[in-house]
């Protein structure tokens, strides 16, 4: 039996990962959202063609949820305040259901909680696809930070004290921890994935989109940052000795 939350991953078609936002209760609808996508909505879907798929091994029930959001070990109070913000909106706007995820109605709804709660329709609308992509949780909109992060391997940091050299830019980015450079990969494997042609600035555009919208400047890496990281990492996995 499908419940709300599950993920789905089908086979022979790369990162193609759906979750199960939402079933009726006559089992016969679901509104699904595709993961690792920059585009995605909630689609409609017959519950039983998704049964179908997984009975004919086209698919596969996730029994870890890959995209869930972590539990982060004291987030600074300012993230916190973010992320009580968000779920008010988020939690509002899923009173309506199913009109969540029908395109018309959530605009509708995005609209008027955005002119009522004086916020804009443009962060609405991310909260609820962050919502949907790690695992419809609150913890799902508490917004990525990285703590501070050494050359040969991850450094430990100083607190106070920025690593590498001066930044060009007016505010300089975070200290790159080994949790930031996952999301560096993370980014450029799901570009990669659902785009013809790769391009590292797309990659680079769609993860701060992803992980630091509601981000202070001095928490955003800059392009050099992930380039760098990129590059690094990916010279260090070719060179690594087999065990």
């Amino acid at each position: 039996m499908l419940l709300n939350n599950d993920v789905i991953e089908y086979a022979g078609t790369p990162n193609r990962v759906i979750r199960i936002l939402w079933i009726d209760q006559q089992h016969a609808l679901a509104h699904t959202f595709a993961l690792g996508s920059a585009t995605a909505w909630p689609r409609p879907v017959a519950l039983a063609e998704l049964v179908a798929d997984l009975q004919a091994r086209r698919a596969r029930l996730l029994l870890t949820d890959p995209y869930r959001a972590q539990i982060l070990q004291d987030p600074p109070e300012h993230h916190r305040d973010i992320q009580a913000r968000a779920w008010d909106a988020v939690r509002t706007l899923h009173e309506q259901k199913p009109d969540v995820y029908l395109r018309a109605a959530r605009a509708k709804a995005v609209a008027g909680y955005a002119r009522q709660h004086g916020m804009s329709r443009a962060n609405l609308m991310r909260y609820l696809r962050r919502y949907w992509e790690r695992g419809q949780t609150p913890d799902a909109l508490l917004p990525d930070y990285a703590n501070s992060g050494a050359p040969g391997r991850a450094r430990v940091a100083t607190g106070g004290i920025k690593r590498g050299r001066p930044s060009k830019r007016a505010v300089a980015g975070p200290n790159v921890d080994a949790a930031l450079r996952t999301i560096f990969q993370s980014a450029v494997a799901r570009h990669g994935a659902t785009n013809a042609e790769f391009s590292r600035r797309a990659a680079y555009r769609a993860m701060l989109a992803e992980h630091f919208a509601d981000a202070s400047a001095s928490a955003i890496p800059s392009y050099g940052q992930f380039i760098y990281w990129l590059e690094r990492d990916s010279h260090q996995a070719v060179h690594e000795p087999v065990r």
